[in-house]
């Protein structure tokens, strides 16, 4: 798993962040599903190929990034679901089919842990032969499987989101017999500014951080206008960081980051290497044309000596 991958599965593992995501995209920032009532689950998926030891291979282990059950109360009446989260910090062009396996798997899964849940009850005692047969009786039922794909960059996401758009041009009358798988998807460039405030943690902050992370002047106006920027957490600038190249700088133990003040300092220390950049290409031009020393040519600048420190290891 790579840096990126990291910072942001730890990220999005919280569940105050987990359930934010979901309030934003499932119900429009209304506060249904509660961190509390969040159960993290395995991750780990077991794809188990048919056709016996002469037909497909070993079964295959996929492993999600986060997946939890939740318990949501819903026109007062409980509802139970089991949401995952899969993050992308690129575009991943097969994401429908990447996401309609990882689902496949879990319904899969739901109806293998049903089947052995019967066994082990002895249920089948009174059961028809198709329900024996099946190993899912008629009155078992699936936990609805939601899946949110969370895009950490500033590019717009071009990639295919349904798995009839994969498709080349086709009949009508077969892609109605062809379900289209979609995928549920969150990217800071889709977000509009207005919508931002529908978010109630610090998801607003790394996600519009994110969306305008390659315009300064824009970014800057973000910074200013929202004071969360001033005590960001080490999690939330690790995400910056690693994702878009923030370049905040973190000291050790540091857990609240001002990042309207790193990003200011980093400005300035970024202009400061400009001007002295300019101010030492000036004096090789007057050591060269002229014939000057590097102290003459200083002189004759009036560069002063902290300046001189800096310059005179590059000349």
């Amino acid at each position: 798993m790579g840096v990126k991958d990291t910072v942001t599965t730890k990220y999005m593992r919280q569940n105050e962040i987990f359930a934010d995501a979901f309030n934003y995209f499932v119900y429009g920032g209304e506060q249904v599903i509660r961190p509390d009532s969040l159960k993290e689950l395995d991750t780990r998926e077991i794809d188990v190929p048919y056709g016996g030891e002469n037909g497909a291979g070993q079964p295959i282990q996929k492993t999600r990034d986060i997946i939890k059950s939740v318990v949501a109360m819903v026109d007062k009446s409980t509802a139970y679901l089991l949401l995952a989260i899969e993050n992308q910090s690129n575009i991943h062009y097969a994401m429908p089919v990447k996401n309609m396996v990882y689902d496949a798997l879990q319904y899969a899964k739901q109806v293998e842990e049903a089947t052995a849940s019967h066994r082990l009850s002895g249920d089948y005692k009174n059961a028809g032969s198709d329900e024996y047969l099946s190993g899912f009786m008629k009155g078992d039922r699936l936990l609805p499987v939601v899946t949110l794909v969370v895009y950490f960059d500033s590019k717009e996401w071009d990639g295919p989101l349904s798995i009839h758009e994969m498709f080349s041009r086709q009949d009508e009358r077969v892609l109605a017999l062809i379900p289209d798988y979609r995928v549920n998807l969150i990217a800071p460039a889709l977000i509009e500014d207005e919508d931002f405030g529908k978010f109630q943690s610090s998801l607003k902050e790394v996600l519009s951080f994110i969306k305008y992370a390659r315009d300064k002047d824009e970014l800057k106006k973000l910074l200013d206008a929202d004071e969360a920027f001033h005590r960001l957490g080490r999690e939330e600038v690790d995400v910056l960081n690693a994702c878009v190249g923030a370049k905040i700088a973190v000291k050790e133990g540091e857990e609240a980051i001002d990042v309207c003040l790193a990003i200011q300092q980093m400005n300035e220390e970024a202009a400061q290497k400009e001007r002295i950049a300019t101010l030492l290409q000036s004096i090789k031009n007057l050591m060269e044309n002229l014939g000057l020393t590097a102290e003459q040519a200083m002189n004759a600048m009036g560069v002063s000596e902290i300046d001189r420190k800096s310059i005179l290891p590059f000349i």
